[in-house]
Order: structure tokens, then C-alpha cells, then sequence
């Protein structure tokens, strides 16, 4: 695996990174003061979220660009701060005069539009609790989401209420209010968003909020297929803070555009509010992925952070390097990616492109924001997630029989990774569910059910999700470091890795690989990669098994599902399939 280390510097004809000396900041960090830089100011309301990421800013920023969406349709709309607080003000209202109580769930499914980010704010605002849904989401993952949650108000579209929504409408008592967004007339059960929000007022007093009060649910996966409804609180603002300034080098007025969709944490916690929680502009695309159209905006719109996932990365790589050639990318500073693993070939291509290394990051729903990355000016060892930000301590631990937890100092040796609790966004709960918040957590520490390692100068390495791993004649192999050694080869796009059942070995890995524009599947092509995966793994780990798959199945956010492909090689494919599809980031 190409894994050479790239060393650190930055561009001296760009601002300073903000983590400049790694070892100094950690030992002087803390959380504390991190809140109080944002509580500075006269902002009503105590530690509101929706306030301080909106009002905080005016009037001295009133005006400057807190929100620029590009529309689907060539619109280009630009939302000041000052039009932010009114606008979100509307909403707090308007859920008031709905008689909607603190505490209780707002859920949104709605695609990148304005109405969404409103939608959050002012329901931060009001002190109830919001949900982002993904707005391609099915009718049972949403009605069940919706359940669970308890879901008192859904703002949507008449036509995704109607694909989704109406036929489960009886089976959600809990739906009080579905307020609809956009022309179309008003359907029976519903309300149009417009309208209330016209009869609405700007003016809105902010009630004093605790930093403990729940803000956000957000789902992900649970090992029955029934996903897990995850509480986090305003406090959580804190970090989203302080890590996009360490690991985006966020700032105020930067150009900053995360590609997530909010029904995901990561378009929530970086896709709303670390941007204004800075005063940076949130630029919001809502169009999907279009690696030319992505190109172009970068360059017209003087883009300077760019967060997004592997997968966009690696559907970017499909699309050859002459592209990109045409477009001045030279406003960017950062280019970084979460959600999976980032393989090192990756890595390498954003410093052919951008003129920078794409920087991984980890973290999950359960964190809240990130907890370990890559970051500007530190040394890049491609492959690796990076290490703990500031005010995170991260160890590689073992679990014992007697309940208890080894804490493993030595360098390289493959555990769990954990998390000292304590930092703001850690979850505080899985609604309705505390028995399995208590198993996340053991001796102080969060136990993340993801596998690495820790090197010697505290880089953290991704070895796979606990259940990913494969179990071949008494070893145990982690699918990632087999899927970047594949995509080394020129041919291939994506790979995923699997154990398929062996009478004698218990398991075989298995590979399945799609393959870049231009290369077709044929046995020479297969016996390549078997040959480069035995040359660079070894007879334990190398595929005993590759199938050149047109079509890996993914999440909605572009995931590749292993568990679905493991389940046909146990064939336990339809029971696999009849799961509601997890969540992600």
C-alpha cells in the first residue's frame, strides 16, 4: 500500500492553519474555552444552538452572507445573517402558535433547499428537538423514523408526502402537523409552509437554554435493522465549533461547502451549523453529484473548504484528470473526507488535482462531530484517519470477559477504538433505549465497535467495523487494507471485501470490485488483481475470489453495503435485503 508520508508545510499564499503546532495546542486546549469564545456577546436565549449560530452574529454581521444556495434550477439565492434570524424567527413562531411544546421532535424531509436550514434553526429556536430525514428515503424507513422519534410536525414537498408519506399517514399518531413546501395546493392532512410562515412574525424571545437540553436526533444502523434514534444537546455546538476550526480550518467569512446531505450527521453538525457557528458562508448546492458542475463551482464560487465523502472522491477519480485541468481550483485550502475509510490512492490524486492531500477524518453518529483527522499542516500518512483533534483522547483498547478494559500502549497492535468520555457532542442517549446507550460505553471510555490501530507517533489506522471483519483459518483480516491495495490497479473504481464460508478455512476473502469508465470485466483482468493482491498481502490475506461486479450495492450515501454482499455469500440475501437501510454520515 502506498503509504509514504507527505510531509507537512502549507501554502504561504494562504492564511495560517488555526492548528498549526499540534503537540502545543492539545496540551493547552480546552474545552471550556471554547464555550466561552462562543458565548462572548450579548446573545439572548443562554446556549441556544439556533441563536448562537444565527443572532450572535447581528447586527455587527447582520449582513453578510450566512447561506448561498444554488438551486437545482440555475437559482442563486443569497441569505444573510440578518434574514436568517428573521426568517427562523418565523418558523419558532410558527411552531408556537401550532401549540408544538419544548422538547417535542420536528422532522424535516426536504432535499438542500432553504426551508430545511430554517426549519432547523427555528426549531432550535423554539427549544424542540429536530430531525433531518433523507429526502430519498422510502415510506417504511420513514414511517418508522418517524415513530420511533415521535414526530410531532414534518415539513416536506406535496409530492414527497405523497410517494411517502400519506399512505402511512394513520399508523403515525403521533403526526399532529405536516406543513408542505412550495406551489401545490394544499393536500387533505396538510398545511402549506408559505402561508403560515407569511402569517408568522420576525420577533421571537429565545428562552434561556441549557447546554444539557436535547437539540438533534439523528438514526443510524442497530445490528437488528431497526435504527437507533441517537439524542444530542445544544452543548454539542461547542464542538462543532472547535473541530471544524482544527480540522477544517474553519473561519469566519470562508467559503465552505460540505456536500452531505442534512439527513445525515455530518450535513447537520458541518453541513449547518459549524459554518455559521464561525460567520463563514455556507454555500448549499442542491443538485447531486455532477463532476463537472462540481468542478465549476469551486472555481466561480472561490470555494476555500471542501468537505465531502469518499465515494464523491472516488466518483471524481472515474472522471480522468484532464476535467478538472479546466477549472482554476487554486481558492482551496482544504479538501477533506468522512463517512468511510479514505484509501491512500485517493490521497495522492488530491494533490494532483486540488494541489492538496485530501484529508480523512473519523467520527461517528454516536460523537457527534469529529473526533480524529488529517489536518493543514501536519504530516499526511496516507491511509491513516489522522490523530485526536484537541480536547479528544483516543486509545486502542481490549475488551475482557470480566467486563472490564485493557488500555494498550504499545504501538501497532489492533483493538477497538475508544474515546475518553466527556467531549460536548457525545451522544447522550439512544432514545427509548438506555440499556444500549450503557453497553457504548465502559471504565470512562466509549467503545466505538470500529477496529484500528495506533503507530508510534499516535496516528490512528481503520482496520473495519467489528462485524466486517473476516475470519480466515485462525486469522482476522480487515476488509480496508484489502480494498486499497485493488484499487491500486488502474482498472479499478471501488472495492469491497468479504468472508465467504469455507468448509476447512471457516472463511475465504472474498473481493468484488467496480470497475473505472473505459475497462471491461474479463478473466485476464481477474487474474491480475488476484496476482497484485497475493504479491502485496500475502496467501492469509489476498482474495482467494474476485467478481467484477457492475452494480455494489451502497447506502444512500453511497456506502458500500458489506453486510449485504456477506449476506449472499451466506445466502442470507433476502433476509439481508427486507433490512431497512441504516443511516450514515
Amino acid at each position: 500500500m502506498k503509504t509514504e508520508p507527505i510531509p507537512s508545510g502549507w501554502d504561504q499564499r494562504k492564511p495560517r492553519p488555526q492548528l498549526d503546532d499540534y503537540r502545543e495546542t492539545v496540551q493547552a486546549f480546552r474545552w471550556s474555552d471554547a464555550r466561552d469564545e462562543l458565548l462572548e456577546g450579548d446573545c439572548a436565549g443562554g446556549f441556544n444552538l439556533g441563536a448562537l449560530a444565527v443572532d450572535r452574529h447581528c447586527p455587527e454581521a447582520g449582513e453578510d452572507t450566512a447561506i448561498r444556495w444554488l438551486g437545482i434550477g440555475g437559482e442563486d439565492r443569497v441569505i444573510s445573517f440578518d434574514e436568517l434570524r428573521r426568517q427562523s424567527n418565523r418558523f419558532a413562531q410558527l411552531l408556537r402558535s401550532l401549540g408544538v411544546r419544548e422538547g417535542e421532535a420536528v422532522f424535516t424531509l426536504l432535499g438542500r433547499v432553504p426551508e430545511l436550514y430554517i426549519t432547523a434553526l427555528g426549531t432550535l429556536k423554539h427549544r424542540s428537538v429536530i430531525c433531518p430525514l433523507f429526502s430519498a428515503f422510502g415510506p417504511e424507513p420513514v414511517a418508522q423514523r418517524l415513530s420511533i422519534g415521535k414526530g410531532c410536525v414534518l415539513v416536506t414537498t406535496a409530492s414527497i408526502y405523497q410517494r411517502v408519506v400519506e399512505a402511512n399517514r394513520d399508523q403515525l399518531p403521533e403526526l399532529r402537523h405536516v406543513l408542505l413546501v412550495g406551489d401545490a395546493p394544499e393536500l387533505p392532512g396538510t398545511e402549506s409552509y408559505e402561508r403560515l410562515m407569511r402569517e408568522s412574525k420576525d420577533d421571537f424571545e429565545v428562552d434561556e437554554t441549557d447546554p444539557e437540553d436535547p437539540a438533534l436526533l439523528h438514526f443510524t444502523s442497530g445490528t437488528t435493522g431497526v435504527p437507533k434514534a441517537v439524542v444530542h444537546v445544544h452543548g454539542a455546538g461547542v464542538a462543532h465549533f472547535a473541530t471544524s476550526r482544527f480540522a477544517l480550518d474553519m473561519r469566519p467569512g470562508a467559503v465552505f461547502w460540505c456536500t452531505a446531505d442534512p439527513g445525515w450527521v455530518t450535513g447537520t453538525s458541518y453541513g449547518i451549523f459549524a459554518p455559521l457557528l464561525h460567520g463563514a458562508i455556507n454555500l448549499v448546492v442542491e443538485e447531486e453529484f455532477n463532476g463537472e458542475r462540481w468542478y465549476q463551482i469551486i472555481q466561480d464560487h472561490a470555494v476555500e473548504i471542501f468537505y465531502t465523502s469518499p465515494t464523491a472522491i472516488r466518483m471524481l477519480m472515474k472522471l480522468g484528470p484532464e476535467l478538472p485541468k479546466r477549472f482554476d481550483l487554486s481558492s482551496l485550502r482544504v479538501v477533506s473526507s468522512v463517512g468511510e475509510p479514505l484509501n491512500p490512492e485517493a490521497v495522492a490524486w488530491g494533490r494532483e488535482i486540488f494541489g492538496l492531500p485530501v484529508l480523512d477524518n473519523w467520527w461517528q453518529t454516536e460523537t457527534g462531530g469529529i473526533m480524529i483527522a488529517n489536518t493543514r499542516n501536519q504530516e499526511i500518512r496516507p491511509g491513516s484517519m489522522g490523530r485526536p483533534l484537541p480536547g479528544v483522547e483516543a486509545r486502542i483498547v481490549h475488551r475482557r470477559d470480566d467486563g472490564g478494559l485493557d488500555l494498550i500502549d504499545e504501538p501497532d497492535v489492533e483493538g477497538e477504538i475508544a474515546l475518553r468520555e466527556g467531549w460536548p457532542s457525545m451522544m447522550r442517549g439512544y432514545l427509548n433505549r438506555p440499556d444500549r446507550y450503557r453497553e457504548c460505553f465502559r471504565e470512562g471510555w466509549y467503545l466505538s465497535d470500529d477496529l484500528g490501530r495506533c503507530d508510534a507517533q499516535g496516528y490512528f489506522w481503520f482496520l473495519g467495523r467489528a462485524d466486517d471483519m473476516i475470519k480466515t483459518a485462525g486469522h482476522r483480516i480487515g476488509p480496508f487494507e484489502i480494498e486499497s491495495v485493488l484499487m491500486e490497479h488502474p482498472a479499478v473504481a471501488e472495492a469491497a471485501a468479504v468472508g465467504k464460508p469455507h468448509p476447512t478455512a471457516g472463511e475465504i476473502v472474498k473481493a468484488f470490485v467496480g470497475l473505472k469508465d473505459g475497462y471491461e470485466a474479463s478473466p485476464k483482468l481477474e487474474r491480475e488483481l488476484l496476482a497484485l493482491a497475493r504479491k502485496r498481502l500475502g496467501s492469509i490475506s489476498a482474495p482467494r475470489e474476485i467478481e467484477i461486479a457492475s452494480d455494489l450495492p451502497k447506502t444512500r450515501s453511497g456506502k458500500i453495503l458489506r453486510r449485504v454482499l456477506r449476506a449472499r455469500e451466506h445466502g442470507e440475501e433476502n433476509a439481508e435485503a427486507s433490512k431497512p437501510e441504516a443511516g450514515g454520515q
